[in-house]
């Protein structure tokens, strides 16, 4: 079922009228949201997605809903999955947590138009060539396998070549102002590292937009429902950020999660190039009689891993050891990089107190594990030193 011009002028209207209100009310009224207005708006932007379904449902029918709710929850948790590597840009950079809304925002709003093109051009490659659904697949099934690995599922890092190329060639001060882009030192005017945190968050976002959208494209070919989850999917993931903010680390088991869904879209995309298979290699050029995965059984099946890996990393031992680590790891940049910040610094000192007695109420075991982490313990050194020498 097709949707009209009309149909699409008021999704996009609804969804840049959405943008422009959490810009104009939240983002620029310069705060750090409290967990009550996080918790608030989380949910108001989750029924806003759900309500939009259910009119999908009664506008076009039920299957189109379905569709939009598979699209909807399998690209929510691969957002929460780009929190991770948010979590750790805004670390090692540093940034301000009254400066942080500003950043996400602009990381939600960037990824939904990298995401915009991709489906443009994924809806086009669909249309003209039905042999693309095998590409999709393999490429989901690799990165599949790539989520499967812990030692690159945790690697995360805010070192890449784009900030390495901005930082050579961009002229940017040491010091944040506030959530400000540019600051005047020596009479000049600089871009403060907000722009590069920034341009990190970018490059970031493209890379997601390669796994995001053909498993998207594996649950309905639907483009009108492939923008509309991805975008709804997409709002909200700011007041998420500060919900969860302290949590996402728990979340250990959740990359497994992503690799299952991925995985399973993946094996269904193939099915279905199968069942419509036009390749002269496979089987002569005609459809191969193969299963078919229902829209129905994806949708329960992304809701069983995500329901089973969530409920377990929250109540692993796993979870909250690496939980208590990161903390401890982030605070402690903080209060090295807010050296002219007393408040901040005090905070940040009063956090990493927190996660470290947390740690050290942790098994033998894992307390064994932090002490041979040598940069770790160098870093908490770092900062118990400038503490006392702050007096």
């Amino acid at each position: 079922m097709g949707v009209s011009g009309l149909g699409w002028a008021i999704t996009i209207v609804l969804i840049a009228g959405l943008m422009l209100f959490d810009y104009a009310f939240q983002v620029r009224n310069t705060h750090v949201p409290t967990l009550r207005e996080a918790a608030i708006w989380s949910t108001t932007y989750i029924g806003i997605a759900v309500l939009f379904g259910i009119g999908v449902a009664v506008v076009g029918s039920p299957r189109m809903a379905i569709e939009y709710f598979a699209g909807y929850l399998s690209n929510e948790a691969l957002s929460v999955d780009n929190l991770f590597v948010f979590l750790v840009i805004i670390s090692s950079f540093g940034v301000p947590r009254v400066a942080q809304q500003k950043v996400l925002l602009f990381g939600i709003a960037f990824a939904l138009v990298a995401r915009t093109v991709f489906i443009i051009l994924g809806g086009a490659l669909i249309n003209n060539f039905n042999s693309v659904f095998y590409l999709f697949g393999l490429g989901l099934l690799v990165m599949a396998g790539k989520l499967a690995k812990p030692a690159e599922a945790e690697d995360h890092t805010a070192d890449n070549l784009i900030i390495r190329l901005a930082n050579r060639f961009l002229r940017t001060s040491k010091e944040y102002d506030g959530d400000g882009l540019f600051v005047v030192e020596d009479g000049r005017r600089v871009m403060t590292p907000l722009l590069l945190v920034m341009v990190a968050v970018g490059g970031t976002d493209l890379l997601f937009a390669f796994d995001s959208v053909p498993a998207m494209f594996g649950l309905t070919q639907n483009i009108y429902l492939v923008f509309a989850a991805t975008a709804f999917s997409l709002l909200g993931l700011r007041q998420l950020y500060f919900l969860i903010d302290n949590l996402l680390d728990r979340l250990v088991y959740l990359t497994y999660g992503l690799a299952v869904i991925l995985g399973f879209i993946g094996v269904k995309l193939i099915l279905e190039a199968l069942h419509g298979n036009n390749l002269s290699f496979i089987n002569h050029g005609k459809p191969v009689p193969v299963v078919e995965l229902s829209i129905t059984v994806s949708l329960l099946v992304i809701v069983a891993v995500l329901v089973i890996t969530t409920v377990v990393s929250l109540f692993s031992a796993r979870g909250r050891r690496q939980n208590a680590v990161s903390r401890a790891r982030r605070h402690a940049a903080e209060y090295l990089t807010h050296a002219q910040d007393p408040v901040q610094r005090a905070n940040a000192y009063a956090e990493l107190l927190q996660a470290e007695h947390e740690i050290d109420t942790l098994t033998a075991r894992f307390n064994g594990k932090v002490k041979q982490d040598e940069e770790l313990a160098a870093l908490l050194q770092r900062v118990h030193d400038a503490h006392r020498e702050a007096g």
